[in-house]
C-alpha cells in the first residue's frame, strides 16, 4: 500500500500555533519562521530552483523595509506614501562610490521599487550588491499608484531554495492572532506544494520557530492508496 500525503488542515497548523505560546517569553518581539524540509528533490533541475515572492494574507507587525528609486513626481508621492527609503540619481550614484553604505542598505531593505528609467544606472552602480541577494528592483509600472504597490509589497515575503532542499522565511510576529499566524503558514505551503513535482510527497517535515524559542513540528496527515 503506497502512503499517501494528506493537505496540512488549519487545525494542525493552529495545534503548532499554540504549542508555540508555550515557548519562554522574551523581552522582544518574537518573529515566528516557518521551516520546511524537503525530500526526494534534485536541486540540480531548474524546478526546483524555488524563488518566489508570496502574498501573505495579513502583514506583521515588524515592519517590511521598503525602498524606492525615484525622481520628480513619483518620488514626492513615495514619500508621502510612506516608503522607508527613496533615493534619486544623484544618491545612486553616491551609493556606487560608497560600498559599505551599498551594502548596508542591500542588507537592511526587504524589496527594491524603482522607476524603468533609472534601472541601467541601478544595475551599473549597485547591481552587484543587490543582485547576489535576490533584491534587484522591480520595475514601477507607469501611472500606478504607488501607495497600492508600497501596500501589496508590505505584504510579500521572498521564498527562496538555495544550496540545501529547505525553506526559511519569517512569516509573522508573536503578537499577531493564532488564526492569522495559521493562515499566512498556509499561504506559503500552498504555493510551495505547487511548484513540487510531487506536491506534499516531497515534503519531509513542517515546523514553526520563534526567534529564540525551539522548533514545534506541525503534523502531517498520512494515508494509503
Amino acid at each position: 500500500m503506497e502512503e499517501k500525503a494528506l493537505p496540512i488542515t488549519k487545525e494542525s497548523l493552529l495545534e503548532a500555533v499554540k504549542a508555540l505560546r508555550n515557548s519562554p517569553k522574551r523581552n522582544f518581539l518574537q518573529s515566528i519562521e516557518l521551516l520546511i524540509s524537503l525530500k526526494d528533490v534534485d536541486l540540480k533541475k531548474p524546478e526546483f530552483k524555488i524563488n518566489e515572492l508570496i502574498e501573505l494574507p495579513y502583514s506583521s507587525t515588524k515592519p517590511v523595509k521598503i525602498c524606492i528609486f525615484a525622481t520628480g513626481e513619483l518620488a514626492l508621492k513615495a514619500k508621502k506614501a510612506g516608503a522607508d527609503l527613496v533615493l534619486g540619481r544623484e544618491e545612486i550614484e553616491e551609493l556606487g562610490k560608497d560600498k559599505k553604505l551599498a551594502r548596508k542598505i542591500a542588507n537592511e531593505y526587504d524589496h527594491f521599487l524603482a522607476e524603468a528609467p533609472l534601472m541601467p544606472l541601478i544595475g551599473k552602480t549597485i547591481g552587484h550588491f543587490l543582485g547576489p541577494r535576490v533584491k534587484m528592483p522591480v520595475p514601477v509600472p507607469p501611472n500606478v499608484a504607488i501607495e497600492d504597490l508600497i501596500t501589496r509589497y508590505r505584504k510579500l515575503i521572498r521564498v527562496r531554495i538555495r544550496d540545501q532542499p529547505a525553506i526559511r522565511c519569517r512569516i509573522a510576529t508573536e503578537d499577531m492572532k493564532d488564526e492569522e499566524i495559521a493562515e499566512n503558514a498556509a499561504a506559503v505551503i500552498s504555493v510551495i506544494e505547487g511548484k513540487l513535482e510531487k506536491k506534499m510527497k516531497n515534503i519531509k517535515s513542517i515546523m514553526l520557530k520563534t526567534t529564540m524559542g525551539s522548533p514545534v513540528k506541525v503534523s502531517l496527515g498520512k494515508g494509503e492508496d
